[in-house]
């Protein structure tokens, strides 16, 4: 009897007071008809395999008797030329053998470096991120610094303005050196910067 895993899913049992539990039943028969359905695709799977290994041996026993029957008429030709058959024989056969060797060796070599290539990308791989996550990291402190403004920077306070004084008729010429009121606060604020890029330099 065959079964297949949609019987299995929809298998139903009949129900009695004491029964196990349905839920319990359907999930074990999914479970099991989920394992079914995968042993018989790897079944299928391992008797194509088979198939193709037949194949191989029926080729194979074809040249096996290719080969025998050119010994035979060899031997029924004379003996010198069975001794030619057989040592040609052994040549192909090593020849085969060493050309067999040959493709092992080259799948062989084919594996190590593709191996080598997908370490190399995955290498590549991990350096570009742990570069992209230390420049995001200090993108990350920079940005951090740059909102912190510890030096009150771009916090800069309003210059007090002053009442204007009543201008008399006689105002006296102020000199060059002398400083107006106003222009305290600005020098206050530009020495701030300047002792700010000061320190930052």
């Amino acid at each position: 009897m065959k079964l297949t895993a949609l019987e299995i899913k929809q298998q139903q049992f009949e129900k009695s007071l004491r029964g196990y539990d349905p839920a319990e039943v359907q999930s074990f028969l999914s479970l099991l008809a989920n394992e079914w359905e995968h042993m018989v695709g790897r079944m299928r799977d391992l008797e194509n395999q088979v198939d193709k290994m037949n194949d191989k041996l029926r080729h194979y026993e074809r040249v096996e008797e290719a080969l025998h029957e050119t010994l035979q008429t060899a031997k029924s030709s004379a003996e010198e030329k069975v001794s030619d058959a057989r040592k040609q024989a052994k040549i192909i056969t090593e020849k085969a053998e060493l050309e067999a060797e040959t493709i092992l060796q080259e799948a062989n070599q084919q594996r190590r470096e593709i191996r080598q290539s997908l370490m190399q990308l995955i290498d590549k791989r991990n350096e570009m991120i742990r570069s992209m996550r230390s420049y995001l990291d200090n993108a990350g402190d920079t940005l951090d610094q740059f909102k912190t403004d510890e030096n009150s920077l771009f916090t800069l306070s309003e210059p007090a303005v002053e009442e204007p004084k009543k201008v008399k008729k006689s105002k006296p010429k102020t000199s060059e050196k002398e400083v107006t009121p106003s222009a305290k606060p600005e020098q206050a604020e530009n020495d701030k910067i300047d002792d700010i890029l000061d320190q930052i330099d």
